[in-house]
């Protein structure tokens, strides 16, 4: 791109992305909002029914580099605009479903689709924007994620206890429509320069540098969500009043997009370098919660920062992850496209179980101690791929 300022036509796709990313995050976050609506309509237990959010996960994460890496050729055109008519299909097929095994094989079917689709829109978003803009781009189309969890899950929430859990997916396959719609006309035709086979795509994994990439965004997710996946408890303990919960949780979501604002200004130069820094302040916001949680308004302003700190990193990692691959596996930027949303799935399981067995070991507060500790470990890592990018970068 030889322009160095946005026009209407980029700003057309950048919108058009977001919207598909906040299709998308609709559609896979909503459904822990109305688990108890499915479990009771199956005649399921909770449990059972909280598999549907599990089996995503995995399936997500496992089946999105390989789908990539088969697919890397076809035309991305055409491809997202495959892939988002088999969302909705797929959504409208969640609307009559009256099985449990039958909508778990859908929301598994559902998960590539939504994983597939989110590294071609990272792509598309990247190799489309002039240079100095990739980063602005990249942090709004993830901004479709924040908006999904900040106003998607909640209608969708509404609408199923108003009247049952299936028209929330009527929700998401409406939704899928318009992204389908907005994408037709807007998307622009893109083919892929190369053409490589699956050995060619997974010898990217391989290499030292994108592993360390890779374990960046695992170990910044899993910072938060060591403490975010017990906030509730941590919020009662700081005795919120049980009506005020909810609007908490909302102000979180809503403090997460100035995050997903500066994660772009933040990729915009030297973003690895400024990582290293941006670790090292999560995770004295996440330490310091262990002492002001004692005090309401202190904990509740140290939790605002946590929501602040919560998602910085996303844009940076998913732009450092496809320009490493561009210098070791140029063929293989597909695959390193998915590799972002893959290692945040990682982190929040890892993070969401580890601070599980902090918990349940009886210490709650605990939990903040081990996320700051994550948190320093992804700042070390940064602190080491930087140092390596410096070295590359002086003349031998």
């Amino acid at each position: 791109m030889h322009t160095t300022e946005l026009t209407k036509r980029h700003w057309l796709l950048i919108f058009t992305l977001t919207l598909l990313t906040f299709v998308l995050g609709t559609s896979e976050f909503v459904i822990v909002g109305i688990l108890t609506d499915i479990s009771s309509s199956l005649h399921i237990t909770n449990a059972k029914a909280g598999t549907l959010v599990s089996a995503f996960a995995i399936t997500f994460a496992i089946a999105t580099p390989l789908v990539m890496s088969a697919t890397s050729h076809f035309p991305k055109r055409k491809w997202m605009l495959f892939l988002i008519g088999s969302f909705i299909i797929l959504n409208a097929l969640c609307v009559i479903s009256t099985t449990y095994v039958m909508l778990l094989a859908l929301r598994m079917m559902t998960a590539i689709v939504t994983g597939v689709l989110i590294s071609l829109a990272m792509i598309v978003a990247s190799e489309n924007m002039p240079i100095a803009k990739r980063g602005l781009a990249i942090s709004f189309v993830f901004g479709g994620f924040t908006l999904a969890n900040v106003i998607g899950v909640p209608i969708g929430t509404v609408i199923a206890e108003r009247y049952d859990w299936n028209a929330t997916f009527l929700l998401t396959t409406f939704l899928g429509a318009i992204a389908f719609l907005a994408s037709f006309f807007i998307l622009p035709t893109m083919h892929s320069p190369f053409r490589s086979s699956m050995r060619d795509q997974f010898s990217l994994l391989t290499h030292p540098r994108i592993l360390m990439a890779f374990f960046i965004p695992s170990l910044g997710f899993g910072a938060t969500y060591a403490v975010y996946t017990y906030l509730v408890p941590i919020l009662k303990g700081m005795e919120a009043p049980s009506g005020s919960i909810s609007w908490i949780l909302f102000g979180y979501g809503f403090i997460s997009i100035f995050s997903n604002i500066l994660a772009g200004k933040i990729a915009s130069y030297n973003a690895i370098g400024r990582l290293r820094f941006v670790f090292l302040v999560q995770a004295v916001v996440l330490i310091s919660l262990y002492w002001t949680t004692d005090n309401f308004i202190f904990g509740l302003v140290n939790i605002s920062l946590m929501s602040l700190m919560a998602i910085l990193l996303t844009t940076s990692t998913q732009l450092y992850l496809i320009d490493l691959a561009g210098i070791y596996q140029p063929k293989a930027t597909g695959l390193a496209a998915s590799l972002m949303p893959v290692a945040s799935n990682i982190g929040i399981a890892f993070g969401s179980a580890l601070g599980g067995i902090v918990y349940h070991q009886g210490n709650l507060m605990s939990v903040t101690l081990v996320g700051g500790l994550i948190a320093i470990l992804a700042s070390l890592l940064t602190f080491l791929s930087h140092r390596l990018d410096q070295k590359q970068k002086k003349p031998a």
